[in-house]
């Protein structure tokens, strides 16, 4: 066993293998670089409130989040250099809809720089993102 920092991707990204439950996704929060890993404990621990018992996992080098009993996944996040961004699969479905438009139709994106994260609006689209269908990747 050796007691290596995960690599670093373009952006900061941490390159973690994927796998299921917490212990994955805490590893990965631990090597966000810098300010990002407050803010990916900040993300975890009020997605961990709004929604009792989610589920976990890292898939390609993100952290995803899914409705327990529920097939599929609501939201991601991804590190990129001067922000982190929030991927809300249903995000026309929230109200209101993040900000951020993709080339996926339903998909949403919030980006969040240093300082500038709103801790009750993202809890607040994470309770409605939970409660929809989700994606199944």
């Amino acid at each position: 066993m050796t007691d290596t920092q995960p690599v670093l991707l373009s952006g900061g990204n941490p390159q973690i293998a994927k796998g299921e439950g917490d212990a994955v996704v805490q590893s990965y929060i631990a090597a966000m670089p810098g300010w990002k890993r407050e803010l990916g404990e900040r993300l975890d621990a009020a997605i961990a409130r709004a929604v009792p018992g989610v589920r976990k996992a890292v898939k390609w080098n993100s952290p995803f989040y899914g409705a327990p009993d529920a097939e599929g996944w609501f939201l991601s996040y991804h590190c990129f250099a001067k922000y982190v961004k929030v991927t809300f699969f249903r995000g026309t479905s929230l109200d209101p809809v993040p900000a951020g438009k993709s080339k996926h139709p339903e998909v949403r994106y919030l980006d969040i720089r240093e300082g500038e994260f709103d801790e009750a609006g993202f809890a607040d689209w994470v309770r409605q993102a939970s409660a929809l269908p989700g994606e199944v990747l």
